[in-house]
């Protein structure tokens, strides 16, 4: 068993059916950031409150410049009358492709089942694809930023989410580090590779040091 691919890999590329038609993936995520989120079969209960979930906040990925791409071990018909469901339940039908992964190609690309899973969703079941769990975060540079397993019992924190995508997007930007349980607007750490003559070029107002190591400075704006 491989396990998922790693921070800093390359995202590869597909090309899948979706609830949205025919998509190649670096195509659809053009020069934006991307969210994939994998889910091991339709109709379970876990992933019935995630989807309706991440429809409900898609607005706040939107404004991040955030697609969203949802995958599921199951065909199209079956993607549809649980979208149905999703809707009844919770109040929000998913709003962003769902890829048909009924095949298994998408979830053996990314690591999350074995090469030698088989080739159709036929006769799986939900425990069978555990392991396809996984959060992804997808930089513009087509490089995965970020990547979350959870179990099948647990629940996906998409407010976790959004706020690692804050982190990245600003840590893209400026040569900060944000520091544990940050927030957009708490202060940031200047990375270790600043020096003190850059540090003091770029904060001309100074940082706090409880360490040498440890620089505290107000978020940088955009």
């Amino acid at each position: 068993m491989i396990g998922p691919l790693p921070i800093g890999a390359d995202a590869p590329d597909f090309e899948a059916e979706t609830t949205q038609g025919r998509i190649r993936f670096h195509e659809w995520l053009g020069n934006s950031w991307g969210v994939l989120f994998s889910h091991p079969k339709d109709f379970t209960p876990v992933c019935t409150t995630e989807l309706g979930y991440m429809a409900r906040i898609k607005p706040d990925f939107d404004k991040r410049d955030v697609k969203v791409m949802g995958l599921s071990i199951d065909p199209l018909d079956k993607h549809a009358g649980w979208s149905k469901d999703i809707e009844e339940t919770q109040g929000h039908a998913p709003n962003y492709p769902m890829i048909a992964d009924s095949d298994l190609k998408v979830a053996k690309l990314y690591g999350m089942l074995p090469a030698g899973a088989g080739e159709s969703c036929d006769g799986r079941t939900a425990a069978d694809n555990a392991t396809v769990r996984n959060v992804y975060v997808i930089g513009p540079d087509k490089k995965i930023k970020l990547v979350i397993s959870y179990p099948m019992s647990t629940g996906r924190n998409f407010d976790e989410v959004l706020r690692v995508i804050d982190s990245l997007q600003l840590t893209a930007k400026h040569k900060v580090a944000t520091p544990a349980n940050w927030k957009d607007g708490d202060d940031v750490i200047i990375l270790a590779a600043v020096s003190e003559d850059e540090a003091k070029r770029t904060y001309p107002g100074g940082w706090r040091a409880p360490k040498p190591y440890l620089r505290i400075v107000p978020q940088p704006k955009a």
